[in-house]
């Protein structure tokens, strides 16, 4: 499968060359980035339309990142030179059967003087007294600065949605978070590499139900340390990533790099961090999504052996990473054991992520297609207790032809069409990224701002003197009826309170005396921050020729 993106191999070297000096033209703050701003300035030398030039920056920032890349940028070079040429600017001119290579850069009036007074050598006047922002360090700079580490994200301004999203959790999500421990009782505090990490995709389901080769099929090639069975084959969880040659690095040595975004993991214990691991090799679909393959989910006799680490908290935490999870099915394996439940039931709040995917399915022919399919269905039903029918592809996702014999003509003209959409779905993907960022950003706001309220509610109905053991005791076998008048207190609502089994047990752990009272302030800082802020920040990097 490939991404759709404008590959700088479709542009000659001179021609490269040549975009190269552009961008650095365009760059007005020597970030590697063309802004809105900075595209209003530079397109506008192309003397097209606002309209056209409205299409151009849509195409090329399909992915709604709120500035253009070096590739993006040439995308964009290409779109103005056809609209220069008389034709209509639209997404699929990119795909037309245009000859790139020879596709000359576009006419820009008054580029080359531009370019020329940008080599003119500044003299010291210039260089000292007119440009003093450049002698000291930016005040934006500090944006990324975390109190505790001096350590800074390298720009020197926000020039993208996420980079506004790394300043305002720094600055006004994460002070709540520290407060009220929200680290240990949902989710552990985001570091950059959590806001710059590809987009990700995992894959779940029962041993032999078709993981890694689904993996292998759209990669067209195996993965350092990849074993294809029968038999359960894959014993850990393999993130397989992008990298400069292949390779697999152990899991304790993952979890302590800042540039991965696996620092959380260290939480599961050395026990899981044994059974981690991450695969790299170069590959370009890897550049674009990484792929999270993980152990066969037992079923049977074997589920009653213990895993030595938390295995349902470990495909949670992914799954709130990830911006699409695949459940797997084989036809002749469709009991869905204990264990697959509880890690469906760990999916909770994730639940437009997730898509079903019946694979082998050439295996059956096609009447027994059809039971295996409302088979898996009534079985999802269960689980899912949901009354809204969950979309499941069908397919054989391998590198073999689809058997034709068992699936008959019909079957295999399915097969062909549930693939391309579920293709489709992935290509998706890395386009969407930014969207789910900002989706998983106010999604964690809001459960930060509702564990604030509970925990200070908790704190607050401690006495202050005799009886805390007791009244502690009695506050967590109570929690449902703590969790109704905190609801009822402050207007929330119900489907945004985590679940009470699973913070019962945390709160086990702590002395509930020691939490922090309400602290309306920071509570009043989310709320400007969610009201404000963030749609501030949309409409800023949203296109700037609307």
């Amino acid at each position: 499968m490939e991404i759709d993106s404008v590959a700088i191999s479709r542009c000659s070297v001179e021609h490269q060359k040549i975009y190269n000096e552009w961008f650095n033209v365009a760059d007005s703050d020597g970030d590697g980035r063309v802004t809105g701003g900075d595209a209003i300035s530079f397109f506008v030398m192309s003397n097209l339309a606002r309209e056209d030039l409205k299409q151009v920056w849509a195409i090329a920032d399909s992915k709604r990142q709120g500035f253009l890349g070096f590739k993006e940028f040439i995308t964009a070079m290409q779109l103005i030179s056809m609209a220069q040429a008389g034709h209509a600017i639209s997404s699929d001119l990119l795909n037309s059967s245009v000859d790139y290579e020879n596709l000359k850069p576009p006419v820009m009036d008054g580029l080359d003087s531009l370019i020329a007074r940008k080599k003119r050598p500044k003299s010291d006047s210039e260089s000292n007294g007119g440009n003093s922002q450049h002698t000291s360090p930016s005040a934006s700079s500090n944006w990324f600065t975390s109190p505790k580490s001096a350590k800074k994200v390298p720009l020197t301004a926000v020039t993208s949605i996420i980079d506004g999203l790394k300043k305002l959790y720094i600055q006004k999500l994460k002070p709540l978070e520290v407060t009220y421990q929200f680290n240990d009782f949902v989710s552990p505090l985001l570091t950059n590499s959590d806001f710059d990490a590809k987009p990700m995709v995992m894959l779940l389901g029962q041993y032999s139900t078709g993981k890694t080769t689904f993996i292998k099929h759209l990669l067209r090639s195996s993965y350092p340390g990849a074993h294809i069975g029968p038999e359960p084959t894959t014993d850990r969880f393999v993130v397989v990533m992008n990298g400069p040659d292949e390779r697999s690095i152990p899991g304790n040595t993952v979890a302590v790099q800042a540039d991965m975004p696996y620092s959380g993991l260290t939480n599961f214990g050395t026990a899981f961090l044994s059974k981690f691991e991450c695969s790299q090799m170069p590959h370009p679909l890897l550049e674009h999504i990484t792929f999270v393959d993980t152990p066969g989910v037992l079923s049977g006799e074997k589920q009653r052996t213990q895993r030595s680490y938390d295995f349902t908290g470990v495909t949670s935490w992914f799954a709130a990473k990830c911006d699409l999870i695949l459940l797997l099915f084989d036809p002749h394996k469709l009991d869905i054991s204990d264990e697959f439940k509880r890690v469906i039931s760990s999916l909770r709040g994730n639940d437009d992520k997730i898509r079903v995917v019946l694979n082998k399915a050439d295996q059956v022919d096609t009447q027994q297609l059809m039971r295996v399919y409302g088979a898996l269905m009534w079985s999802l039903g269960k689980v899912l207790n949901t009354p809204e029918v969950m979309r499941v592809y069908i397919g054989s996702f391998n590198d073999k032809p689809i058997n034709s014999v068992t699936a008959g003509p019909i079957g295999t003209e399915l097969f062909e069409k549930e693939q391309e959409d579920l293709l489709s779905d992935l290509k998706d993907i890395p386009k969407k990224a930014c969207d789910r960022r900002i989706n998983e950003f106010v999604k964690r706001a809001r459960a930060a701002r509702i564990h604030a309220f509970i925990i200070s509610h908790l704190k607050k109905e401690m006495p202050a003197m005799m009886g805390k053991a007791k009244t502690q005791q009695k506050l967590i076998d109570n929690l449902e009826d703590v969790f109704a008048k905190v609801q009822r207190e402050h207007h929330l609502p119900a489907g945004d309170f985590p679940y009470v089994e699973s913070f019962r047990e945390r709160l086990g752990g702590y002395n509930l005396d020691k939490f922090e009272k309400l602290k309306p302030k920071l509570i009043q800082t989310v709320d400007d921050m969610l009201g404000y802020d963030i749609p501030d920040l949309l409409k800023n990097f949203s296109n700037p020729y609307d």
